[in-house]
């Protein structure tokens, strides 16, 4: 399974997606691309769950998403927005200089960094910012480490921690400003079902390995203490949030 491959898997199921997967913190995205209205472009932007977040704070977002499924879920569920664009990174459908801020919310893992990075450089204005963010479940809680240990952690995950490291964003960019912001998702049973289906590693998974992944999470919420018995609880996330400019 190539990484392009399952980037592209999360088309067939955009409403999953959009229903399971936790929106941003608005102080992270106001962190991100500031109070004053901006130009921004959001790449990957997938079904609109960060893209709604940075017109609800007044900026004019031009949306770029590959997946033309997930583009129509943004597009359908995003009022607001400056533009649409089917496009990657890699290839950005935009003039030069002609946004302040890229954002990426949960997407940046999957871009070819050597080849996008120029790009997202040659898109910004004059004291722009490259703008990544990630949500990570909490692992500190012992419930959610039990989860990890069930369904393993994602590529996003892992980036998100070594995005911090010296030099990641280089040659083009320099190093990052980090903030990590704390908030929750509300679920129950099932919807934590729904939340592990929507991640590439279920999509792309066989039939049988997706039968042992969902009995396996159905298992720790019905037997795990904080979880057992209870109709609904809280996801807890740590969002690690990037401002990084141009070197």
């Amino acid at each position: 399974m190539t990484n392009d491959q399952r980037a592209r898997s999360f088309g067939q199921a955009a409403d999953l997606y959009d229903a399971a997967r936790p929106a941003y913190p608005a102080e992270a995205v106001r962190w991100l691309a500031g109070d004053a209205p901006a130009d921004v472009a959001d790449l990957g932007a997938g079904t609109g769950l960060l893209t709604r977040g940075l017109t609800a704070l007044g900026h004019r977002v031009t949306a770029v998403e590959p997946d033309a499924q997930m583009l129509a879920k943004l597009t359908a569920s995003t009022p607001g927005l400056a533009a649409a664009l089917e496009g990657a990174a890699e290839r950005l459908p935009l003039p030069d200089a002609s946004v302040d801020v890229v954002t990426a919310g949960q997407s940046f893992h999957w871009f070819d960094r050597p080849t996008a990075l120029p790009e997202i450089r040659r898109v910004l204005r004059p004291g722009g910012v490259l703008a990544p963010i990630w949500n990570l479940r909490d692992e500190s809680v012992d419930w959610v480490e039990r989860l990890t240990e069930v369904i393993g952690s994602s590529k996003g995950e892992i980036t998100a921690l070594g995005a911090a490291e010296p030099g990641y964003f280089g040659p083009e960019f320099g190093e990052p400003e980090v903030r990590v912001f704390r908030h929750e998702k509300p679920l129950d049973r099932a919807a934590l079902v729904r939340l592990v289906q929507s991640r590439s590693y279920y999509l792309t998974a066989s039939d049988e390995r997706k039968r042992d992944l969902v009995a396996a999470v159905q298992d720790l919420a019905d037997t795990h203490p904080d979880l057992a018995g209870r109709e609904t609880f809280a996801m807890p996330y740590a969002t690690y949030a990037f401002r990084v400019k141009p070197a």
